[in-house]
């Protein structure tokens, strides 16, 4: 499995052999992607743990109906917002454990569609991006500052489109991930601001 994102260490790399263990076939690629985050673990984990409410930081989310009670095996279609190379995608919710602030989902239909460049080469492809599955852990730590912080691990399983490698694929899937943490970071840490510096009532 490839690490990707902020630095990591011994913890973090207990963490993702702990909690995100792939079944991967010959055509697939794996990753994890780490963020640390500088706001309380409760605060994060109340934004990750909404399925039904994945635009609460997903940049690229503009809408999200869910079909169930939100429990496991919910199913959400969520629109895309444009200039991706998707418009919809259906998503199950494989994992949620309120405990050890673990999330997993599954992409199981939709018109979500993986466009991949080889770098500076000429071709590109449209593939139907198949058998994604992302599991999301979220764990406290201690910011530099000593305040309290999280750790974000996110990792993924896919289908390596035909044509294409498994650093190509991973590259891809990592770039978007990796938007969606920041911006996780971004929201996070201006609501953590914001509740630090509100008046108390007398």
């Amino acid at each position: 499995m490839n690490f990707v994102g902020d630095s990591y260490g011994a913890m973090e790399v207990q963490y993702i052999r702990r909690h995100h263990r792939h079944q991967t076939r010959e055509n697939q690629c794996t990753s994890a992607l780490v963020k640390h985050i500088k706001a309380p673990v409760q605060l994060v984990w109340s934004l990750v743990r909404r399925f039904d409410q994945p635009q609460k930081y997903k940049p690229f989310v503009s809408r999200c109906i869910v079909k169930g009670d939100l429990g496991i095996g919910s199913v959400r279609e969520v629109n895309v917002k444009s200039g991706l190379p998707a418009t919809t995608s259906t998503e199950r919710l494989e994992f949620l454990d309120d405990e050890e602030h673990i999330l997993g989902v599954k992409i199981v239909g939709g018109d979500h569609r993986l466009r991949l460049k080889a770098f500076q080469s000429c071709f590109s492809m449209l593939h139907k991006l198949q058998n994604y599955s992302s599991i999301i852990t979220v764990h406290p730590e201690v910011t530099e500052d000593g305040r309290s912080g999280t750790l974000v691990i996110e990792s993924f399983v896919v289908d390596v489109p035909d044509g294409n490698t498994k650093d190509e694929t991973c590259y891809f899937v990592e770039a978007l991930i990796r938007c969606n943490l920041k911006s996780l970071a971004d929201v996070s840490e201006r609501m953590a601001v914001q509740d630090r510096t509100e008046p108390i009532n007398q």
